[in-house]
This record gives C-alpha cells, structure tokens and sequence, in this order.
C-alpha cells in the first residue's frame, strides 16, 4: 500500500509541476523541458506493468487535455512506459529486475544512459506526432535533442531535490 501511496501522490506533484510550472518555461522562444517523464521513469522496476501502462497513459491525456495539444503526449507517454523494460535491460544488463535499481542513487554512467535514453525516445515520438511531416525532419531531430538536454538537466534537479544524498 505503501508504494500505491507514493506512485499516486508523485503521479499528482509531476502533473501540478508539469502544469503550473513546466509549461510556462519558454527557452529559447520555443523549448520546453518536460520532466513529468520522470513519474515513468522512477516507477518501481517491480511495479506493476499494467498499471504503469494505464498510469502513464492518463497522465498524458490529462496533459493533453490541460493543453490542448491533442494527445501527444498520452501517446508519448504510453510509448515510454511500453518500452522501459527494453530500456533498463540495456542500460542495466538482462538481471536488472532481479537487482535493486534505483535511478534517484548515486550517478553512475547506468543511470545516466537509462535516462537520456528514456527521455531522448519520449521527446521523438513526442515530435515526431507534433510535427508530423517528414519534410520537418530536420527540425524534429534538432528539437529532441535540444528539449532532451533540458529535460535531462531538468530531472536530474528534480532528482536531487526530491532525494538528498545521505551523507
């Protein structure tokens, strides 16, 4: 029950912070960081599959809604909470649910590839569905890679404020 707790209130501060905080950032005139991808990433390697799925989806397709950009991100999301699994099988070898991985530790090059991977396949989709022309390439790829950037330096604050280092 304990975990049900944590994943619902980190579902609800990722969504409040998304929202009211996230969205209003303007880098650049146009680049937005998008940590709410964080609430995929930190869910229990062990949690349950579907309701990660679920979960990721809605919180997507509340974003949409709040932001009228016509599910996107719901797509995005779910995306990214189907491919996780494939994901921490490469940044952290084929016994990482047998291990404790927690992406809030110490900084390792593990934990770093799983979330810049994470983040850089979420923002392409993302992209990808928001421009939707294959003659825009060019800047769908320049984007994703700009808003990766920012997104990563982004959760990796979130990271650190939300769980101090214990010394």
């Amino acid at each position: 029950m304990n975990d049900s707790l944590a994943n619902i209130s980190r579902f609800i501060l990722f969504l409040m912070l998304q929202l009211l905080l996230f969205n209003n950032i303007d880098f650049m005139g146009y680049l937005n960081p998008f940590p709410y991808v964080l609430y995929i990433i930190l869910f229990p390697v062990n949690g349950n599959k579907p309701t990660l799925l679920v979960t990721s989806f809605l919180l997507g397709l509340f974003l949409d809604m709040f932001t009228n950009s016509g599910g996107v991100h719901a797509t995005a999301s779910l995306f990214l909470a189907y491919v996780r699994p494939s994901l921490f099988k490469f940044s952290f070898g084929l016994s990482y649910e047998y291990q404790t991985v927690k992406i809030a530790d110490k900084i390792t090059p593990e934990r770093i590839s799983f979330l810049i991977l994470a983040i850089f396949i979420h923002h392409l989709v993302l992209f990808l569905l928001e421009f939707f022309r294959l003659s825009l390439i060019v800047s769908v790829i320049g984007r994703t890679f700009l808003a990766t950037i920012f997104t990563f330096f982004m959760c990796l604050l979130i990271i650190y404020l939300i769980k101090p280092n214990k010394r």
